[in-house]
């Protein structure tokens, strides 16, 4: 079978109209109260000072809105805990070079398919069982995780649809186990849930075994009644079917496409000048010989350091 056509380029554009009506219906977001709105969570950011904003631009501001069906109110609690989680975790943001991710993507840990389900949402998929805690760290799996949630929150497509996370857990052992610890879980929740503009429309575990009951088990406490409802667990893949099509899944999820990984949009990202610059702007860095010469040369042309 021939391998479908795909592509890694992110969708930096405006929305197509079907999309904006989407985001009407379901983010509740109308174009004739837009930048009132916008307006109202700037103004909640000054007002309050509970945290200080690396932006404050229209783009960057609904984010926070599309995520909190535009409700300044919950928009501007949403960026608090945002702000608050990247100070309570810097451990997670200083000094991450993004290439420097590449040998959780040569792993297979973690992917994000260049395709989407049938609804448009992205994928992201995660083989704990491919992962050794012994050489990749568990902050190394979060730093590569918030990065391509970063990077999802550059496309308005993503912004409006939200994703989708697959949890594999076949192959996991002990070792896996006493990495799930309460503070772990909690960190991830809150990523998934509270603290970051993007709205997780459902998890889907495959491959579980008995093990993940104790996993499960460390996760349980910081999962609300909301949170447990978008969980589901498949016991075979026809179950999964009834979610995600199959023509929108990996072969080994009995699909048509093959494994991605996450490092073809390493190379995506230092090819793209726009991509880079947002990368940047939220505190990533790069090395001179990381980034292609175009990008480079006009990233020194507008001044923009790389560390």
């Amino acid at each position: 079978m021939p391998t479908p056509v795909y592509s890694v380029e992110l969708e930096l554009g405006e929305p197509p109209p079907q999309l904006q009506e989407y985001a009407r219906q379901h983010c509740g977001e109308d174009p004739n109260t837009r930048l009132k709105a916008v307006c109202e969570l700037r103004d909640l950011v000054y007002e309050r000072g509970e945290c200080t904003p690396h932006r404050m631009d229209d783009e960057f501001l609904i984010r926070f809105l599309r995520a909190r069906n535009f409700i300044p109110q919950r928009a501007h609690r949403l960026m608090v805990n945002y702000y608050q989680f990247r100070e309570d975790n810097a451990e997670l943001y200083d000094n991450v070079y993004p290439l420097d991710l590449r040998t959780i993507g040569d792993a297979s840990i973690i992917a994000v398919p260049p395709y989407r389900d049938q609804d448009g949402r992205r994928l992201m998929i995660f083989r704990f069982g491919c992962w050794d805690p012994k050489s990749i760290s568990v902050d190394e799996l979060f730093k590569c995780t918030i990065m391509a949630l970063e990077l999802g929150m550059l496309e308005q497509r993503t912004q409006i649809m939200g994703g989708i996370a697959i949890f594999d857990l076949e192959d996991i052992g002990t070792q896996h186990v006493w990495q799930a610890t309460p503070t772990v879980a909690s960190r991830m929740i809150k990523l998934l849930v509270s603290c970051f503009p993007s709205v997780t429309h459902a998890i889907h575990i495959v491959n579980h075994a008995w093990l993940f009951d104790k996993i499960y088990n460390i996760f349980k406490p910081f999962l609300n009644a909301e949170m447990r409802s978008k969980i589901y667990f498949h016991n075979e893949i026809a179950s999964l079917h009834k979610h995600i099509d199959s023509d929108h899944l990996p072969e080994r999820y009995g699909g048509i496409w093959p494994d991605y990984s996450y490092t073809i949009w390493l190379e995506s990202l230092r090819k793209n000048l726009q991509v880079a610059k947002e990368m940047l702007s939220s505190g990533y860095k790069f090395r001179e010989e990381e980034l292609c010469p175009e990008v480079l040369r006009k990233l020194k042309e507008e001044g923009i350091r790389l560390e």
